[in-house]
């Protein structure tokens, strides 16, 4: 889906270059979101001996009983997701005569 806004200020400073800024700073803290999110998602799967993937079917399907750590881990595996989908949504912003991130930030 296609989404265009308009953005206007009244000040004698560009506003495209803060927008490019705040974007890649917010893609900057997500990439450390990630990162951190990445590696939470490593230590339960070495404490529990099973991949996220697993884990989820298995406690969505019942097979898990519920505990104080199988809900933080798929917490954390729901944030993943989230993040993953902000960062894809960013790095796909236009501006009309170009794309503002087409690699790294």
């Amino acid at each position: 889906m296609i989404q265009e806004i308009t953005i206007s200020g009244n000040s004698e400073i560009p506003i495209r270059p803060l927008i490019e800024s705040a974007i890649r700073s917010e893609l900057r803290t997500l990439d450390v979101a990630i990162h951190r999110t990445n590696q939470r998602l490593i230590s339960f799967q070495e404490k529990y001996d099973m991949s996220s993937d697993e884990f989820e079917n298995r406690f969505e399907t019942g097979d898990i009983s519920e505990s104080l750590d199988f809900i933080e881990w798929l917490g954390e595996i729901k944030t993943l997701a989230l993040l993953n989908a902000h960062r894809q949504t960013l790095r796909g912003v236009n501006f009309a005569d170009k794309r503002v991130f087409s690699g790294d930030c």
